[in-house]
């Protein structure tokens, strides 16, 4: 992404961005009589029915809370500051890598980004070796994250109904298939990945990130009294936590009302 921002100009070619920005949400959004000066100025605030997608995806990126039991389990001589450590270094990475990867396809791009940023990226650079190795590795990526993931679902599920009861393989392959049989059927008619990501950014993210937590702390921690820093930074999370979540997926589900509406369907 960072290669070709540098490789770029601005504007790029006006049949290819024509043909980017009708497949993309953002296609109302831009005026028609848009000078190329103004395309290639960066907006540092921008507000319309998308902004509602903002913050959902952001909590959604660094949501590794299912993971993080497992992932202690492995560690070797395992503490808490070793933990803490990994965490430390894995958020920090992980923000690094999504800082780049958004500033600086916004500024190849600007107002023609879709969703999806490597579809943006296939309508400008067709069959590029570059973005077929890009495109691989997320695959990849994606692929080795699923059997992290599936694992506490499958854990959870697994107590929850199965409490106490012996381990049968049928039982265990049958969850799994069921769990990726509904991921795919998510991937198949869910129209873009932006659409996932913002209602369980907004959902369970929120719960797992603010609320949750915050519940977790103001209700066992004991030595600690209310009115602390401590329970206030915790009680100010959970608030927040509720806020994020009842509003955001509010606006998420009226812009899909609205797109359904305008679509005539």
């Amino acid at each position: 992404i960072i290669w070709e921002k540098l490789q770029s100009l601005c504007p790029m070619d006006s049949d290819i961005m024509n043909t980017t920005l009708i497949n993309t949400t953002l296609a109302p959004l831009i005026n028609e009589n848009t000078t190329s000066d103004h395309m290639c100025k960066p907006e540092y605030f921008i507000f319309n029915s998308q902004t509602v997608y903002a913050v959902p995806i952001l909590t959604f990126s660094f949501v590794c809370h299912p993971a993080i039991l497992p992932i202690y389990e492995e560690l070797k001589s395992r503490s808490r500051k070793r933990m803490m450590n990994v965490s430390y270094v894995s958020f920090f990475a992980m923000f690094l890598m999504y800082l780049l990867a958004a500033l600086f396809g916004y500024l190849t791009f600007y107002g023609n980004v879709e969703p999806e940023l490597l579809h943006t990226y296939s309508a400008y650079l067709g069959a590029d070796v570059l973005l077929l190795i890009v495109r691989l590795a997320v695959l990849m990526a994606v692929t080795l994250t699923v059997p992290v993931v599936i694992f506490p679902i499958r854990s959870s599920i697994t107590q929850l109904l199965w409490a106490g009861k012996e381990f049968r393989w049928w039982r265990h392959c049958s969850i799994t298939v069921a769990l990726l049989a509904f991921t795919n059927v998510l991937v198949i008619f869910v129209p873009t990945i932006r659409d996932i990501f913002g209602f369980i950014g907004a959902s369970a993210a929120a719960m797992l990130i603010f609320i949750l937590p915050s519940a977790f702390y103001i209700k066992l921690v004991k030595k600690e009294p209310m009115k602390s820093v401590q329970k206030i930074g915790a009680a100010f999370f959970f608030l927040s936590g509720i806020l994020v979540m009842t509003g955001c997926m509010t606006l998420i589900i009226l812009d899909w009302t609205q797109n359904v509406a305008s679509d005539g369907h």
